[in-house]
């Protein structure tokens, strides 16, 4: 038998040679699931021993982490924001670079505020479900091309009790909204240039949808397509935001300008690498 803090050790020894970036926090995840502990049990309660079936468990999660596999998708779910999401190999694996897009667009909603929002390429509902889990008086539109990430979106919505606030649409962007208007619009497109897809991590690489990675030969393709489509289904005065790639600010930026946005300029990360465009519809237009 091994106690707590032994395992802990163990296993992260074993992701530490395997190359896993932060490899004692994973092992910590992999252990609390496996042993059904808290983070405060190992630390409190560090000579606990584990019965086999736990050791076997964490055993098998290691050895899928040590082979590369996202710990999202060896546990089944991620934080993101102040949520905790479902995550299958169907949707991406939400990303803390993503939570920027969520101090832009906070800040510009005032907690009390009714809006809708709209989620192009919503996938797990990350950023659709972290804003309106802050914003009690909003309510927002998910739309992805994958039936399968919509299910994932729908599922994660009925668990954070948003279901009722959220919806989701089965399509391709914008194309079957029609006339509708919104406050605000988010997306997080693919913006990977295909030919650098195979030099990702391997997390990334082998085990995330191509489809919400591969952004085309300059990654470029998905905002050529949104920015004049965001402009179109954005009410006058309102606010998007989309993530980009660290070093596509100046061509995105072009695209939403030659667009017609208005105040259009891009945020950094925590990384203080270019992150998120965003700018607004000018208020004095009428119309779509």
């Amino acid at each position: 038998m091994t106690n707590l803090v032994t395992a802990w050790k163990t296993a992260t020894a074993t992701l530490k040679a395997a190359g896993v970036d932060q490899p004692s926090i994973d092992a910590g995840l992999m252990l609390q699931a496996a042993a059904g502990v808290t983070r405060t049990d190992i630390l409190t309660d560090p000579y606990r021993e584990m019965t086999a079936e736990q050791q076997a468990t964490l055993d098998d999660f290691i050895g899928q982490r040590a082979g590369r596999k996202p710990i999202s998708h060896i546990l089944g779910r991620k934080g993101f924001w102040k949520i905790m999401l479902s995550v299958t190999p169907d949707v991406l694996t939400p990303r803390a670079d993503t939570e920027s897009i969520l101090d832009v667009v906070l800040p510009a909603f005032p907690e009390g505020m009714a809006f809708q929002m709209l989620d192009l390429g919503v996938g797990s509902g990350a950023i659709l479900l972290a804003i309106l889990a802050e914003r009690p008086a909003a309510r927002g539109l998910g739309v992805d091309a994958s039936s399968e990430a919509l299910a994932v979106a729908k599922e994660n919505a009925a668990n954070l009790d948003l279901n009722n606030r959220a919806a989701f649409l089965h399509g391709d962007w914008t194309a079957g909204l029609g006339d509708a208007q919104f406050d605000l619009v988010v997306s997080n497109p693919p913006y990977i240039p295909s030919n650098d897809i195979d030099t990702l991590d391997p997390e990334v690489r082998d085990h995330e949808p191509r489809l919400a990675l591969d952004g085309g030969p300059d990654g470029l393709d998905a905002y050529r397509l949104l920015a004049p489509e965001i402009l179109r289904v954005l009410k006058a005065g309102g606010l998007f935001a989309v993530e980009i790639g660290h070093d596509q600010s100046a061509a995105v930026e072009a695209l939403f300008k030659a667009a017609g946005a208005d105040q259009v300029r891009t945020t950094k990360d925590l990384g203080t690498r270019d992150r998120v465009v965003t700018g607004f519809k000018n208020p004095l237009e009428t119309g779509g």
